[in-house]
């Protein structure tokens, strides 16, 4: 069994592919025609029907936001902590 590279696909096939899906054509037709893997396929539906958009960004829930943005902000914190330390250490020597 050979890995398989891994494929992008553009946004427009993607909904191409969510409008077949929409229209009647069955899941399973659409996965074997287009060899799509069932995950990516679901994926797309989810994200189509709940944003409209494909980006990660667009389909993260609020809480999802925030802790990205806090785990930011402690990350940049911690960084200063070490640099506030090492300071005081140089200082502290002379």
């Amino acid at each position: 069994m050979t890995k398989r590279e891994r494929r992008k696909f553009t946004d427009e096939f993607k909904n191409q592919m969510v409008q077949l899906y929409l229209n009647g054509k069955p899941r399973a037709d659409i996965l074997k025609e287009y060899d799509l893997s069932g995950s990516a396929f679901d994926r797309w539906v989810k994200q189509s029907k709940t944003s409209g958009s494909f980006r990660e960004n667009d389909n993260r829930s609020d809480e999802q936001k925030e802790l990205i943005k806090l785990r930011k902000e402690n990350q940049q914190l911690k960084m200063e902590n070490d640099i506030l330390k090492q300071a005081a250490l140089i200082l502290g020597r002379k």
